[in-house]
C-alpha cells in the first residue's frame, strides 16, 4: 500500500510538472511570406522616400538632351568633353550634387562606356519588397531574406529611361529581422 501511495503521488508530481510546462510555453503565431512582405512594404510605405542619386552615362546624356533636361554649351577641342547646362525644365527634375547648373561631361576617351555624372532627381523615390525567401526562425525572431527595389515611378518618364543603366543599382538584397511584440509580429531589424 505504501508503494502505491508513493507511485500515485509521483504520477500526480509528473502530470502536474508537465502540465505546468506545457501551460507556460506559449507557441508564436505563424509568419507567412505574405505577413512577412506586407510588414516590409508597410514599413517602406510610411517611410518619406529617399534620394536616388542617378549615375548618367553617355546614352543617359543623349536622352537628357533629348527630355530638354540639360543642353550642349560648350564643346572641347578633344571632341567628346561638353559641358551641358540644366535648362529650366531640367530644374524642375534634377539638381547636381555640387549645387551648380553645369554638368561637366569629362571622359577618359570617346567611347568610356563606365563614365558616369551624378544628378539627384528632386522626387524622392519608395522602395519596394519582392521576391522573399523561405521566413526563418532564429531563437525567438524570425528573418526573411528578399529583394529591395528602387520604385521610380515617382520621376518623370524620361528621368526613368536615364536611370536604367548598369552604373545604377536598382535592387538590392536585403534580410529583415521580426520579432514579436504584443503577440504580433513586427519589423525589427533591416539590413
Amino acid at each position: 500500500m505504501k508503494n502505491a501511495v508513493k507511485i500515485q503521488t509521483l504520477a500526480a508530481l509528473v502530470l502536474l510538472g508537465a502540465g505546468g510546462f506545457l501551460a507556460g510555453c506559449k507557441s508564436a503565431p505563424e509568419l507567412t511570406q505574405d505577413q512577412a512582405k506586407t510588414l516590409i512594404q508597410a514599413k517602406y510605405d510610411k517611410d518619406p522616400g529617399t534620394v536616388f542619386n542617378i549615375a548618367v552615362d553617355d546614352p543617359g546624356m543623349q536622352k537628357g538632351v533629348h527630355a530638354n533636361y540639360w543642353l550642349l554649351v560648350k564643346r572641347y577641342p578633344n571632341g567628346y568633353w561638353g559641358d551641358f547646362k540644366l535648362t529650366p525644365d531640367g530644374v524642375k527634375v534634377v539638381k547636381l550634387p555640387n549645387g551648380g547648373d553645369t554638368i561637366q561631361w569629362h571622359p577618359d576617351g570617346p567611347n568610356d562606356p563606365k563614365y558616369t555624372v551624378i544628378v539627384v532627381p528632386l522626387a524622392l523615390s519608395k522602395l519596394k519588397a519582392r521576391g522573399l525567401d523561405d521566413v526563418q526562425t532564429i531563437a525567438d525572431t524570425r528573418t526573411v531574406t528578399y529583394m529591395e527595389d528602387v520604385d521610380l515611378s515617382s520621376l518623370p518618364a524620361p528621368l526613368q529611361g536615364i536611370a536604367q543603366n548598369p552604373a545604377n543599382k536598382l535592387s538590392t538584397k536585403r534580410m529583415a529581422t521580426f520579432t514579436l511584440v504584443g503577440g504580433a509580429w513586427t519589423v525589427k531589424s533591416i539590413d
